[in-house]
């Protein structure tokens, strides 16, 4: 249950290349940059439960580990895919459906903060996160 618990975004790495790599706009790459996140997990065993709200939209999203599921990201973007546990990282193994490129997400706890690490085509970013 080391996830479980209220994040909010402190710090992004190359956020904005990745977004543009993935496609996303100029003006909502600027917006995204300062969205506020804040991500409360709550995890039971293999279950996860996971609240994203943002200055843009808030949304639920509930998954199991290694089965797959259906998501939207925030620039209306679509994705399948799945989580799995690796060590002591959350790793996230998605297909974009408009391309078919992968889109690996791993988030792990280091130190007191939530990192989450981004690799899209080439390019890797990782957004930072303190317990709020």
């Amino acid at each position: 249950m080391t996830f479980n618990g209220t994040w909010k975004v402190d710090r992004n790495d190359n956020y904005d290349k990745f977004m543009e790599q993935m496609g996303v706009n100029l003006v909502k790459r600027k917006l995204a940059a300062h969205d506020n996140l804040k991500i409360t997990i709550a995890q039971n065993g293999d279950n996860f439960t996971v609240n994203e709200s943002s200055t843009f939209r808030t949304v639920e999203i509930t998954f199991t580990l290694g089965v797959p599921f259906e998501y939207s990201l925030a620039d209306g973007t679509e994705i399948s895919g799945t989580w799995a546990k690796e060590g002591d990282k959350l790793v996230g193994k998605f297909s974009r459906k408009d391309n078919g490129k992968e889109l690996l997400t791993v988030r792990e706890i280091i130190a007191d903060e939530l990192v989450q690490s981004y690799h899209y085509d080439g390019v890797d970013a990782k957004r930072v996160f303190k317990r709020a």
